[in-house]
């Protein structure tokens, strides 16, 4: 949850002031448990988020804005920015 709670956490507070961080707490809580799994399309139905995107359909998939994308590669790997061009 880290990611969650730390970077994509300030994006959302500075772009989207309907975000419910509340659930985060709830989130949080379930999410050291074996059985808790949550979708893309549930974390923005809980939380309002808007940096995050799940849509179904022939050209579905999940969405993320460009800067929640970079900082989510440098949360799996410091190298990240190194190996972009």
């Amino acid at each position: 949850m880290g990611i969650l709670s730390g970077a994509y956490g300030i994006w959302e507070s500075v772009y989207n002031p309907h975000f419910n961080y509340g659930e985060i707490a709830i989130i949080k809580s379930l999410a050291g448990l074996n059985n808790y799994k949550l979708s893309v399309k549930e974390w923005g139905e809980k939380t309002n988020a808007i940096g995050l995107k799940a849509t179904t359909g022939r050209y579905g998939g999940t969405y993320a804005h460009p800067d929640i994308v970079f900082e989510f590669g440098m949360w799996i790997s410091s190298q990240y920015p190194h190996r972009r061009h």
